[in-house]
């Protein structure tokens, strides 16, 4: 007669208080995530909504969400490699050199479709090839990165001539920072939000339950489905509101809020549920130990390289689209406010831990930094010095952590 079996621990049943104790139980063990962005973005909010009446009115709101989407973006990008424990400082010129090719082309004629895939193409290869060196060559990624980085500020010269500016000519780009939605797209984007949340939630109990793991109280599922639905919906009822200061209605949500959180979405499913994203955390955490599991790590640190070069293209389009031109400077200095969206929002250094969620709320941060800075009228020295304090305070944090779940372990 067989004895029943008995589901494997997973560290995530229990009821609603045994999550929440498990919760405080991990901050204390030093796993803070995102809670000292979350923090500082409340606090941020104060400190700027008592200094300026315009800061939190319904245009800067607005502007905040598109200034955010280019940051957010890069940080995204960079947390493919920053969980490997490698960097990519040609992140940002990258994305120069693949929008200076799009541009190019439809100067010559090439269609604006056919021109942009191009660009993408360019990206991809290019983070190959710092992946190829890193991963095969061994040449350590902050060395590649900065050299592509130097010599990819000659390549857009090369490319777009001594001080050249090209304006953006193609309204498909364009309305992607500067236009908005109808008013019920925005309501429309908050429901498929809640139904695809629900239904990976579902998908993801029912994964455990076939494996015979313990699934997290059904409660949770609906918090998040929740909060979703309200803080969304209330999000995208002050968006539909005219903020325009001038007879000319200005409302709707930003048509690149959709974009970016559609990216982060898909980013975050391959990060969390696929063979990839457990591989890419494995190697992170320990090379040595994901190889000799069979683990193969010189092809996941290069597919890292090339997602990180993907999604940094995807920022150059965002930023082309505001601006509305292609110019030889592009790129050069956001890199590292990329980086430092993504290690104020969480992301380790050290690598093997960090989410795409992390890098937003920490590009929400910075965006709020400068934002909250330049309402005040500050000089951008000022801007500056306030967010290099802002990432030494976070790389500290994260140190301090690491350590403190190291010694937490050991004493275990």
């Amino acid at each position: 007669m067989s004895l029943p079996v008995t589901p494997i621990a997973s560290g995530h049943e229990g009821n609603l208080r045994d999550q929440f104790n498990a919760y405080i139980s991990r901050l204390k063990n030093g796993e803070m995530g995102s809670l000292p962005a979350i923090g500082a973005t409340l606090v941020l909010t104060a400190i700027f909504a008592s200094l300026s009446l315009y800061f939190l009115s319904k245009l800067n709101f607005a502007n905040m969400f598109v200034q955010a989407a280019e940051l957010t973006m890069l940080s995204a990008a960079l947390v493919f490699v920053l969980v490997l424990g490698e960097i990519d400082l040609s992140a940002g010129v990258t994305a120069g050199v693949a929008m200076a090719s799009f541009i190019v082309l439809v100067n010559g004629g090439v269609n604006w479709v056919l021109s942009l895939v191009v660009g993408f193409i360019v990206g991809l290869a290019i983070g190959w090839v710092i992946g190829f060196f890193v991963a095969k060559i061994g040449v350590p990624s902050f060395i590649v990165s900065l050299a592509f980085f130097l010599g990819f500020q000659g390549m857009q010269l090369v490319l777009l001539g001594e001080g050249g500016v090209y304006r953006i000519e193609v309204p498909e780009i364009l309305a992607i920072m500067n236009n908005n939605m109808p008013d019920w797209a925005g309501y429309l984007m908050i429901a498929i939000m809640a139904v695809v949340s629900l239904a990976i939630a579902l998908w993801d109990r029912s994964r455990r339950a076939a494996a015979g793991l313990v699934n997290k109280p059904v409660a949770m599922v609906w918090i998040k489905i929740a909060t979703i639905a309200v803080l969304g919906g209330v999000a995208v009822l002050f968006l539909n509101d005219n903020r325009s200061q001038g007879p000319i209605p200005i409302e709707g949500v930003p048509i690149v809020v959709p974009f970016t959180i559609a990216i982060l979405f898909i980013g975050t499913f391959v990060l969390d549920r696929s063979r990839f994203g457990r591989h890419l955390y494995a190697v992170g955490g320990n090379p040595e130990a994901a190889r000799r599991a069979g683990i193969k790590v010189a092809k996941v640190r290069i597919l890292a390289f090339m997602i990180c070069a993907f999604l940094a293209v995807v920022s150059g389009v965002f930023h082309s689209s505001r601006i509305g031109n292609v110019d030889g400077s592009a790129g050069h200095t956001i890199v590292l406010s990329g980086v430092a969206a993504a290690v104020v929002g969480g992301v380790s250094l050290f690598g093997g831990r960090g989410r795409l969620v992390h890098a937003a709320i920490g590009a929400v941060v910075i965006t709020m930094i400068d934002n909250g800075l330049g309402l005040l009228g500050l000089s951008a020295g000022i801007n500056y010095l306030v967010e290099g304090g802002v990432l030494l305070l976070a790389a500290t944090i994260d140190a301090l952590a690491r350590k403190r779940s190291g010694t937490s372990l050991a004493r275990s």
